[in-house]
């Protein structure tokens, strides 16, 4: 076996050392954990908003994660170029500082504001002289935070935004979730979230301890200097680094493919610019602190760059009169196979115009067995849809229309805290109309109120009259006036012809 070979095998034993440390780490499962609580969120909104989901939050999850997984691998053989320090110490810093973050926005849950953060900490307390003789515990925090190599921890977050950028690419438009927001004066309007939170497990190149490493064909980025020096003779090893990155953005405005395009493009740039920045500041230390403040201030711009796009231009996801706007299709249903889209106007419905949901669903019901649809597409043409219809499909082929004024709750305000995002689900009543409809709810409680009373009053004075032997006039005339308070019953709902037997007994 030649040199090569052995020192292949070696770095194989390695590798699957890490991995299997991974899962050791509670940092790996708290990212599960928080993946799936985001996806968890999403579909308690979608089940507030429009009584249903999309899709799963157990599906949603797994999609995520296996994306970053892939991801990581991806990641990790870049990082062989690069190398770090990063320590045990350096990965509780990151997680303690990603938790506080998200204490004020959700979408700090991102190693650039942690790397960022860490930054600039280490940089006011190496220019302070802050006593930590009086306080061990001050001190050794002191020492942890100043002993971090921020210039290898932001090269790390701006690949990770690369990998982010693809990710948005990917599975920004395929998990995007739609929404009722409330618009200007109060009227309803619908949107999209392009929001998305993945696990990357990461294997990354750090100094051996003891000089138990193994050898490198080449000198790492980060090891040309200080720690990196002392690895180079000490050797190098692999370690597991789990990390979670995250995005959140709303669009009114634009498609959700084209909004999931866009963010991508800026996150790809945005990684390469705090990428850049970071090898500089391996080179020349003065520049790890513009490095850390840009890996904040130009994440932020990236986001106001959007909000701002966002401004000028008229929402898409709006009543408009000519038809029923469709805001999102439900997957595996009659209009997804008839590949309706979301940002079209449904204008006809079995040969009748239909301007609202009411007269939607009457359409609907002139062809219970067979639907034809008249859309205008989204780029204002017109185009025919139409299908078979069968018994326990969707009652309205599975779209979800744009808001109107009956819509009830509304998406609570974007970047929600951790601790707002754990007391509520992200929907609430529409301004003065859950007033409204609160007020008509205590209204039509209290008349039932009275109804049910005067009942209970009206057979109790009829029994007393049986049981006295009277002719019960004071019992009917009390009956009468239950009755008058009663609510109106509900009407009996119309039969409905049920449509085609299901697909699976007409093939039989």
């Amino acid at each position: 076996m030649t040199v090569d070979m052995e020192l292949g095998l070696d770095w194989l034993r390695a590798a699957g050392q890490a991995l299997a440390g991974l899962f050791t780490l509670p940092y790996f499962y708290i990212a599960l954990l928080i993946v799936w609580w985001h996806s968890r969120q999403q579909v308690v909104l979608q089940r507030q908003l429009f009584h249903v989901r999309l899709r799963g939050s157990l599906t949603m999850a797994l999609g995520k994660t296996a994306a970053g997984l892939a991801v990581g691998a991806a990641m990790s053989l870049l990082g062989l170029a690069a190398g770090a320090n990063l320590t045990p110490d350096t990965l509780i810093c990151v997680w303690a500082a990603t938790l506080v973050l998200a204490i004020f926005r959700l979408r700090y849950i991102c190693l650039a504001y942690a790397a960022g953060a860490l930054g600039i900490v280490q940089a006011v307390l190496s220019w302070t002289s802050l006593d930590t003789t009086s306080n061990e515990t001050l001190g050794q925090a002191v020492r942890v935070v100043g002993g971090i190599d921020v210039p290898a921890l932001l090269f790390l977050a701006g690949l990770l935004h690369i990998a982010e950028g693809i990710l948005v690419r990917m599975q920004g438009a395929r998990y995007a979730t739609p929404l009722f927001l409330e618009g200007k004066r109060g009227k309803p309007v619908g949107a999209y979230s392009i929001s998305g939170v993945w696990p990357v497990p990461l294997l990354w190149l750090i100094p051996a301890a003891n000089g138990a490493g193994l050898s490198l064909p080449w000198t790492p980025l980060f090891g040309l200097d200080g720690a990196g020096g002392a690895a180079a003779a000490a050797g190098w090893t692999l370690a597991a680094f789990p990390v979670l990155i995250g995005f959140s953005d709303r669009t009114e405005t634009r498609w959700p493919e084209d909004k999931a395009r866009d963010t991508a493009r800026g996150l790809v740039a945005y990684g390469a610019i705090v990428a850049a920045l970071a090898a500089g500041a391996a080179f020349w230390p003065p520049l790890t602190v513009a490095a850390a403040i840009a890996a904040f201030a130009c994440h932020e711009g990236l986001l106001l760059r959007g909000r701002f796009r966002e401004r000028g231009r008229q929402p898409v996801y709006v009543q408009n009169g000519r038809g029923v706007t469709l805001l999102a299709v439900l997957p595996g249903t009659p209009a997804a196979e008839m590949q309706l889209q979301a940002g079209e106007i449904v204008t006809k419905v079995n040969g009748m115009p239909v301007r609202n949901k009411e007269q939607l669903h009457a359409a609907l019901q002139l062809q219970s067995a067979f639907c034809k649809l008249e859309v205008l597409n989204r780029e204002g043409h017109v185009k025919f849809a139409q299908r078979a219809r069968y018994a326990g499909e969707h009652y309205q082929l599975g779209l979800i229309l744009a808001p109107d004024e009956d819509a009830e709750y509304v998406a609570a305000p974007r970047s929600a805290s951790l601790w707002q995002g754990l007391q509520r689900a992200g929907a609430r009543l529409r301004g003065a109309r859950g007033a409204g409809l609160t007020g008509a709810r205590d209204e039509i409680a209290a008349a039932a109120e009275e109804a049910e009373a005067a009942g209970t009053l009206a057979a109790r004075e009829e029994d007393r009259a049986v049981a006295t032997g009277g002719d019960g006039t004071a019992a009917s005339e009390t009956a009468a006036a239950g009755e008058s308070l009663a609510l109106p019953a509900p009407a009996a709902a119309k039969p409905v012809d049920p449509g085609l037997p299901p697909r699976r007994s007409r093939r039989g």
